[in-house]
């Protein structure tokens, strides 16, 4: 079933509400002006556009039942005036060299943007040095890898020059579909090589944790997804330390492969797990840190200074978490911080995403920061931010750090309210895992 919503076009302060009757594949007024459509298949949105020498970004809202969407125009003449280029760091001890900043699929990649779109910033981003991309099977269930699959074939760019990361968890609605069992990372992976159109990714991370499946069953998965060349490493995203530490534990035990790399969120408000937990990774068993939603899901770009914008990711359908986050009483505190925050940034001649941005970066524990963008302006914008890292002295680390009074302190791990809960087959076991990699310090529970 199709069905047609109104939509509003604007551009160079000209605007035009388009019905369903003006949403002509081969309609030749398109060739002078422009129009713009949602449609609505099976339960998913996609975004239809029809512009010439155009570039167009829409955000959507759901007013009284309906959709209303804004759709903005830019002439796409290629134009990105970035001088800042990203610096290349390895992803924790591995050899794998990233750039310190990468561009993520989430949200963006066939769901809120065009394919057309995705493309010009997938290009902005690889010729402006990005050479990471990461992706799921879980985005807009499968069509993200499908649309970044796609631009990839397209481009041509040389495979050994850029690095394609996807994740597995969520791959369908079957029970069978989702988890970490052997049986669906290796279908997932499969799948999702289908969507890339690609050979291997070069990492393939465990989208969560799973606690119904042994570790040893997914280590080994892992271990045969790598040895049969489908991936080059594996990786964890939202895991805690300690199942690091086990999967770690499980590949050193039976000479499999262990992981490289952990995503986690950072940003900040959210700090302890990167600033405290996984420095120690890297230093006892090399995982590197890959970090994501910078600017937390636009909270900390400031645009929700004065409530929830229409047209904002806060009143998309789906995203009541988003918007009852900032109303709340500490989202209203965070919003008085970052109000102090903007007079830094305003002294530094940056915006105030710029800045949340440079200073993630400007943390030499982590291997990267992921970036999305929805606009090759705001793609553009987010890069240029690299430039600001340089001039974040210690007295501006210090000045943010007063305004934003949370920097996390290692906890008293010795206490019984704050030990990690650690499943292994036997204390034993634990025992010689804890002798093994000298972590009495870090879990002194664990001495005997």
């Amino acid at each position: 079933m199709r069905s047609l919503v109104m939509a509003t076009f604007l551009y160079a302060s000209e605007s035009w509400t388009l019905s369903e009757g003006e949403l002509r594949d081969e309609d030749p007024s398109l060739t002078e002006g422009g129009s713009a459509g949602r449609e609505r298949e099976e339960g998913v949105i996609r975004i239809d556009s029809y512009v010439k020498n155009m570039a167009l970004s829409s955000s959507c809202a759901y007013l009284d039942h309906s959709q209303v969407c804004h759709i903005t125009a830019t002439p796409r003449d290629g134009s990105c005036d970035v001088m800042a280029r990203p610096t290349y760091r390895n992803l924790g001890k591995s050899g794998l060299r990233v750039s310190n900043i990468g561009f993520g699929t989430w949200v963006t990649f066939g769901g809120q943007v065009t394919d057309e779109v995705a493309e010009e910033l997938l290009t902005v981003a690889y010729e402006r040095g990005i050479n990471f991309f990461d992706t799921a099977e879980v985005y807009s269930a499968g069509k993200a890898e499908l649309v970044l699959g796609k631009i990839l074939k397209k481009k041509q760019w040389r495979r050994s020059s850029y690095i394609i990361s996807t994740k597995i968890y969520w791959g369908g609605k079957a029970e069978t579909e989702k988890g970490l069992s052997r049986k669906h990372i290796i279908e997932g992976i499969q799948a999702s090589l289908g969507r890339l159109q690609l050979d291997y990714v070069d990492i393939v991370f465990a989208n969560k944790a799973d606690s119904h499946v042994p570790m040893e069953e997914i280590v080994r998965a892992m271990t045969f997804v790598i040895n049969q060349g489908w991936a080059m490493y594996w990786g964890t995203s939202r895991w805690s330390t300690m199942e690091i530490m086990e999967s770690y534990s499980v590949a050193r035990q039976f000479n499999l492969i262990p992981p490289i790399a952990e995503q986690a969120e950072y940003h900040y408000f959210q700090r302890e797990k990167v600033e405290i937990q996984m420095p120690e990774m890297y230093h006892k068993i090399g995982v590197g840190t890959i970090t994501w939603s910078p600017l937390a899901c636009g909270i900390l770009s400031g645009k929700y200074d004065d409530g929830i914008p229409i047209y904002s990711r806060a009143a998309l359908k789906g995203y009541n978490w988003l918007k009852e986050k900032i109303l709340s009483e500490e989202g209203r505190r965070q919003q008085a911080k970052l109000r102090d925050i903007a007079i830094i940034a305003d002294q530094l001649g940056c915006s105030l995403a710029q800045l949340a941005i440079a200073w993630c970066v400007k943390n030499e524990n982590i291997s990267q920061v992921l970036l999305g963008a929805s606009t090759v302006d705001q793609l553009c914008e987010d890069i240029q931010a690299l430039q600001y890292v340089p001039k974040l002295t210690g007295a501006i680390m210090e000045e943010i750090e007063r305004i934003l009074g949370n920097k996390p302190r290692p906890r008293d791990y010795g206490s019984a309210e704050n030990k990690p809960k650690l499943k292994l087959k036997s204390d034993s076991t634990h025992r010689q895992f804890l002798r093994n990699f000298s972590l009495a310090k870090i879990f002194p529970w664990g001495k005997t």
